[in-house]
């Protein structure tokens, strides 16, 4: 005796056939939903990336101008601007111009990215201390965040 409720199996596949029928495109769906939300994720590692990479050559270049600044001291000019000229070469992934700098001539602060007459202040022995600052933009699909953000590094050189 069969059951009232059940099919018979012709008619089974036939119901499975037909609840399965609004099913066909679910997949293209789920990714249409799903892709905006993955890739602004990624574009926003991306940026955050670039910003990161930002901050490392900013500290390598300042450390390479302040190493630079310890062996000019006593034949330069106008130390600022030398040693800005070093950190602008060792940073070509950097806008210059957003560069701006300070330093400390043995305790001596001194501030601008030109200072002629202030190597009067670098004092053979003593440490010298470079400071810079640079903006960061995240620019994620063409939406800025944090826009008063600032990368910074500072290096003290010490001679022996």
């Amino acid at each position: 005796m069969r059951n009232e409720l059940e099919l018979p199996k012709e008619g089974r596949s036939k119901w499975r056939n037909w609840i399965r029928r609004g099913e066909t495109g679910s997949a293209l769906v789920e990714v249409a939903l799903t892709f905006p939300v993955l890739m602004v994720l990624v574009t926003g590692i991306a940026a955050f990336g670039i910003g990161f990479n930002n901050q490392i050559v900013l500290t390598n270049a300042v450390g390479t101008g302040a190493q630079y600044l310890q062996l000019i001291r006593t034949s330069s000019t106008d130390p600022c601007k030398d040693t800005l000229t070093a950190i602008q070469n060792s940073a070509p992934s950097l806008t210059g111009t957003n560069i701006t700098l300070s330093f400390s001539f043995d305790g001596v602060p001194v501030s601008g990215n030109s200072c002629p007459g202030d190597q009067t202040d670098l004092v053979q022995g003593q440490p010298v201390t470079v400071m810079a600052k640079y903006p960061c933009v995240l620019p994620i699909y063409a939406t800025k965040f944090a826009t008063g953000c600032q990368l910074t590094a500072t290096v003290t050189e010490y001679e022996y």
